[in-house]
């Protein structure tokens, strides 16, 4: 039997109740009305290939479901074709953690790696089989502070990267991974979650224009582990995270939270999948992103997979877009596949849309600048995951930012002077 229920206390996707939830321009009424009727992909991601050997995945070319939204091109070092390894050094990381927090390097063969899951793709593939070490965090106690590990690139040959973040049973931590800098870069991270842990990941995409980064974040759940899994892109030129989890015992939780602000020219794609394959498991996935200038593109893919002994689950993923200009796209695309009817709840949502001229009507009526209506209404729909983040730092740097990339927005779209009263 297969069912679908939406969340009665997730947000519904057409409300206009105030700023923050948006007016939207237009609603994917496609597939929301699919949704509604229960329509699951074509192919189950319960068949999905992994594996540790880039052999096993062909090289794709862009007419693959799994790429169809991708630009490969630029990608194409990081495939490896012939070789399945690239070889680039240009990656440096370094980490600055506090007690209770332990920081190694080992080799590829350490017995830890690995265990969060196998690759789901050819680049993810090809970041396993290419590096040669890997840098383990392991949070062994609650630590007091953010852990942070600096990802830096340093030039444009492609390279590979592997971190390990793991959190020993009963402990709680925050680690925030900073990519930046210059690269062409193939990317592994691992989150192990043991037992009653705590875990919070925060990934920070803060490229220069010119990198291209295939990431695959891969997040291993255990009985009562609590992770909450932020990622945040802003910067590079081609930039797509992978992040795959699933639940390894019951009674665990995950929050997934991503913001994403593309610019001109800049293709920032983010495709998840949580995988529900023990019973009493709770997700919640809420990503949004803003675009602005010709050629910006975001892609959001949201698979969920339920499977049949996965009873008393409870799900809802969302995902929001607002275009600041013309010439920008989102394109959006929630999948939830459900073996058993025996579930708490699953619902999922998508909705793309520009700055509504009645709402900007109403706030200017009440004497609120053209310019700074558009600052609010954009700062409105950023405010709920900038406050979920939970490091005052990071929050910081990232309204920063946006207030930055706003500057621009706004410099773009004015067609004159501010009206005088």
């Amino acid at each position: 039997m297969t069912t679908q229920t939406q969340d009665p206390a997730a947000p519904d996707p057409t409300a206009l109740r105030d700023v923050v939830a948006l007016p939207l321009d237009h609603q994917q009424a496609t597939l929301d009305q699919a949704h509604r009727h229960g329509v699951v992909p074509e192919a189950s991601r319960a068949e999905r290939r992994t594996s540790f050997d880039p052999a096993d995945f062909p090289v794709p070319t862009g007419r693959e479901e799994e790429w169809r939204f991708t630009p490969t091109a630029p990608l194409a070092p990081l495939f490896a074709d012939g070789t399945g390894r690239v070889e680039g050094h240009d990656i440096t990381v370094a980490v600055v953690a506090p007690p209770g927090v332990d920081v190694e390097r080992v080799g590829h063969d350490d017995p830890r790696l690995g265990t969060a899951g196998a690759p789901g793709d050819r680049a993810a593939a090809v970041a396993w089989a290419s590096a040669d070490e890997a840098t383990v965090v392991t949070v062994k106690a609650s630590a007091a502070s953010a852990t942070t590990v600096t990802v830096r690139g340093t030039g444009t040959a492609p390279s590979a990267a592997h971190l390990l973040v793991r959190a020993a049973p009963g402990a709680s931590g925050t680690v925030v991974v900073d990519h930046t800098g210059t690269a062409t870069l193939a990317e592994t991270v691992e989150i192990v979650a043991e037992p009653g842990s705590h875990l919070t990941v925060v990934s920070l995409q803060t490229w220069d224009e010119a990198t291209v980064h295939a990431a695959n974040h891969r997040i291993a759940l255990a009985d009562d582990a609590v992770v909450k899994h932020v990622v945040v892109t802003l910067g590079g030129s081609v930039v797509r995270v992978a992040p795959d989890a699933r639940f390894t015992g019951p009674g665990g939780g995950l929050t997934m939270l991503g913001l994403y602000y593309a610019d001109t020219g800049q293709h920032l794609e983010h495709r998840l999948f949580v995988d529900h394959a023990v019973p009493q498991c709770r997700s919640r996935v809420t990503y949004k992103g803003a675009l602005q200038g010709e050629g910006a593109h975001s892609v959001w893919v949201g698979d969920v997979l339920i499977r049949a002994a996965a009873e008393g689950t409870d799900t809802y993923e969302q995902n929001r877009n607002l275009l600041l200009t013309d010439g920008a796209r989102a394109d959006s695309v929630p999948n939830l596949e459900i073996e058993t009817g025996l579930i708490e709840g699953a619902g999922h949502a998508s909705a793309t849309g520009r700055f509504d001229d009645e709402q900007l009507f109403y706030l200017r009526s009440r004497g609120i600048p053209e310019t700074e209506a558009r600052r609010l209404v954009v700062r409105g729909f950023f405010a709920e995951l900038l406050a979920e983040i939970g490091v005052p730092e990071v929050e910081a740097r990232l309204l920063a930012h946006i207030e930055a990339e706003l500057a621009t927005s706004l410099g773009r779209s004015a067609t004159g002077p501010e009206p005088t009263s």
